[in-house]
């Protein structure tokens, strides 16, 4: 269990740099949503990008708070987090696709998009970095 001390800070001294690498690439994607397909993309693109990269903070934080106060619990509600984000991921496209909105193609490659600039970013991240906690 955490001493609620400076050091249980590493567990989140990657968000600020996954955020503002994310929030550049909805920048470049709305832009490039925009010129290929209209302003309907222009609206889905950041919106998609805004559910991935939402769920991956949501996650990201409750898993360094649960690996903080109570380790043993990081599998068990991480598996349950990921089965509710993806039904909820679901439920929120199926609910698009009914209204036949014409962003959604870009809404859903905004999730993708949102996806793969998070996932590089802290891959990157990791790899550039000297010192990191030992577990």
């Amino acid at each position: 269990m955490g001493s609620g001390t400076a050091e249980d800070g590493w567990r989140l001294r990657h968000l600020p740099i996954l955020l503002a690498s994310c929030a550049a690439t909805a920048v470049v994607a709305t832009i490039a949503a925009w010129a290929v397909a209209g302003p309907a993309s222009a609206v889905g693109m950041p919106i998609g990008m805004a559910v991935s990269v939402g769920s991956f903070t949501v996650t990201t934080v409750l898993l360094a708070h649960l690996d903080r106060v109570a380790r043993h619990l990081i599998m068990p509600f991480g598996m349950t987090l990921y089965a509710t984000k993806f039904t909820l991921f679901a439920v929120l496209m199926h609910a698009v696709a009914r209204t036949e909105w014409p962003g959604l193609p870009a809404l859903a490659i905004g999730i993708v998009v949102g996806a793969f600039a998070w996932i590089g970013t802290h891959i990157a991240w990791l790899q550039t970095r000297r010192g990191r906690p030992r577990l």
